[in-house]
């Protein structure tokens, strides 16, 4: 299969999926593989159970350690990989952001976050991995994290609806919104195939697509 893109970035709400399918293209593709490491993120837990007083700070940590992480494996050239894939993109800061900051708090996170945004390579392709919450809060609870026993339906549609605002005024990227609610790809390979055909044998115009499998 002919390989369209040099940079391509799994998107998603929380328990969407986005490691794993990064991960199997990555093997599959020889691709360089880019995870986030949000699990060392000390204001995480604090952040599930006092959202109000945390969310400034872990925001602020998250664009910090992202850009310091995309700086540091994206930018340098590897020669022995055909492309590159990641979990996650910087755009993923101020999507969170926009559903757990406030008023001048978010005025002040989002002008910050563009300053650094333009600073960074652009994906080629923005794939973003659709779950209704419902189905979102199955995977949260099957993947069993603690910090995680929180999280609320309406937590998840506000990060939902975040991104599609995202989407909506940065239409100069190129986005492939892919429906996932009637498949299984983590257990299912044919369903992970459908995923990557949809991806690879395709060449999508600028903006908002989307694909309901």
């Amino acid at each position: 299969m002919k390989i369209r893109y040099n940079y391509i970035v799994i998107e998603g709400n929380i328990g969407a999926g986005k490691t794993t399918l990064a991960t199997r293209i990555a093997e599959q593709y020889n691709a360089r593989l880019i995870l986030e490491h949000f699990a060392d993120n000390p204001f995480l837990p604090k952040f599930y159970k006092d959202p109000e007083k945390y969310s400034f700070p872990l925001e602020l940590s998250f664009l910090a350690s992202r850009y310091k992480q995309l700086q540091e494996e994206l930018v340098p050239q590897d020669l022995f990989k055909a492309f590159t894939v990641a979990d996650y993109y910087f755009m993923k800061s101020l999507v969170f952001a926009a559903s757990t900051l406030k008023g001048d708090e978010y005025n002040l996170y989002r002008q910050i976050f563009y300053i650094i945004y333009g600073s960074l390579p652009k994906p080629d392709m923005f794939v973003y991995l659709h779950l209704n919450p419902d189905k979102l809060l199955q995977n949260i609870g099957k993947r069993g994290r603690n910090y995680e026993k929180s999280i609320t339906r309406e937590y998840l549609q506000k990060i939902q609806d975040s991104y599609f605002t995202f989407f909506k005024q940065n239409p100069g990227n190129k986005y492939l919104v892919i429906d996932i609610n009637n498949i299984d790809f983590v257990a299912d390979m044919d369903h992970y195939r459908k995923i990557v055909d949809s991806i690879f044998s395709e060449e999508y115009p600028t903006g908002m697509n989307t694909l309901i499998l």
